[in-house]
């Protein structure tokens, strides 16, 4: 009796300890598959925000011979009394409250409209999102052509009304820059959003819709009660995607436009840009882009909360 109870006694510390080792290689193995992202993580984001908290209070220039000096808040001082500082700040704005509601608006009819289930609606869905796999720089330049004095658009305005109503320079024209750029991207990026609004309507039960037109609900009622519940948190990831995005305008005014006419293109990204590479004021645009990620940051938390969802 003593030699049979004896046994399972001796196996239980090496049974454990086979545990203990297979969970030490698990971590190991996991460890090992996450390193290269948290290295990226690091060098990428942690290292350049570190560095451009850290340059923010300095006099550092690109190329300089003098080192770096610390001078406090002597650049945040400039900046908020920088005209043109405020001036893109507006204009990002701008940009961002007619682009955020206008692209999720319109991606949201598109998807709603390829979501049917007819013959050839995977044509329309690729037709939609080629724009998205197009370089944004090509696109830029492509419709830089198109918004010429004598480019297509004018010659189609042109056309419609028989010449009797011109075109405008569009990127030539402050009171037109702006729009022009805001059009062009939402038609650019909406084809991505469909995508993802899309993905959200087909996670919604079909039961749902059945039991809606059983009730005899109308289909604004049903997109009401039904459709618009359901994509709660496609609807919050939308939002702040687009939103990040809008904020981050560049490469369209960099390659359109060059932050003109009379600054009415110039947004934040695009002068921290110009003031750190082409101005090589290095420090100061450290200290715009310090500023950018706190706005950026502020706007998320704020659409984050106000989106959440509620008990």
């Amino acid at each position: 009796m003593t030699t049979k109870t004896a046994a399972p006694q001796r196996l239980r510390p090496v049974r454990r300890t086979r545990t203990n080792n297979a969970r030490r290689r698990e971590s190991l193995t996991a460890l090992g598959m996450a390193t290269p992202a948290v290295v990226l993580l690091i060098v990428f984001l942690v290292v350049p925000v570190a560095l451009a908290f850290a340059l923010a209070f300095t006099d550092a220039r690109l190329i300089s011979p003098t080192p770096a000096r610390f001078v406090g808040l002597r650049n945040f001082t400039q900046l908020f009394t920088d005209p043109v500082f405020y001036k893109s700040l507006r204009n990002t704005i701008y940009f961002a409250v007619v682009v955020v509601p206008l692209q999720a608006g319109l991606a949201l009819v598109l998807a709603l409209l390829v979501n049917a289930k007819v013959r050839g609606i995977n044509f329309f869905r690729t037709v939609y999102f080629l724009p998205v796999v197009t370089s944004m720089v090509v696109v830029s330049l492509l419709w830089t052509f198109l918004y010429r004095q004598d480019g297509l658009v004018n010659n189609i305005i042109s056309t419609l009304t028989r010449g009797h109503f011109q075109g405008p320079d569009w990127l030539g024209d402050p009171a037109t820059a702006m729009p022009a750029i805001i059009l062009m991207s939402v038609w650019q990026g909406v084809g991505f959003h469909m995508i993802i609004w899309l993905a959200g309507l087909q996670t919604i039960p079909a039961e749902l819709y059945e039991a809606a037109e059983l009730d005899g609900a109308t289909t604004w009622q049903r997109f009401r009660h039904v459709t618009w519940p359901g994509l709660r948190s496609t609807r919050t990831f939308v939002l702040v995607t687009i939103t990040i995005a809008a904020f981050s305008l560049f490469t369209q005014i960099r390659v359109m436009t060059q932050g003109g006419p009379l600054d009415s293109t110039t947004t934040v990204v695009f002068q921290a840009v110009r003031t750190g590479y082409d101005q090589q004021q290095t420090a100061y645009a450290a200290a715009i882009s310090l500023i950018f990620f706190v706005l950026v940051l502020t706007v998320s938390l704020v659409q984050r909360f106000l989106t959440r969802e509620k008990d």
